[in-house]
């Protein structure tokens, strides 16, 4: 899945987050509890403020929930075991997805 946020940022808001993966604020809070590899922020007003580096594990959720299936159990344990290796299948299969974008554009233009 390819999210849209502004690139440079330091911190998103739940807002932004939920539009980008087109959910309710009530999922991202959720699964803010649900894993520990989450760890917004929290403003004065004690808004949750996610880094980048937070919107990549949401993608890496994201994708073992709402793409693959696992239940929260399942991916708990998922990012448990071999967080390395399944952030850097993820990365691979992103970048691939990009590119098949790419292509498919370029194809559309002919």
């Amino acid at each position: 899945m390819q999210i849209e946020l502004k690139e440079g940022k330091r911190y998103y808001s739940i807002g932004e987050v939920a539009k980008a993966f087109n959910v309710n604020a009530s999922l991202i809070r959720f699964w803010d509890k649900e894993f520990d590899i989450l760890k917004p922020k929290k403003n004065a007003k004690g808004n949750r403020m996610f880094t980048p580096e937070d919107v990549k594990n949401l993608q890496l959720i994201y994708h073992l929930v709402k793409e693959r299936g696992f239940t929260l159990d399942g991916a708990r344990i998922h990012l448990k075991e071999g967080q390395k290796k399944t952030l850097d299948k993820f990365e691979i299969i992103s970048k691939l997805e990009g590119v098949k974008m790419q292509l498919l554009n370029i194809k559309n233009q002919l």
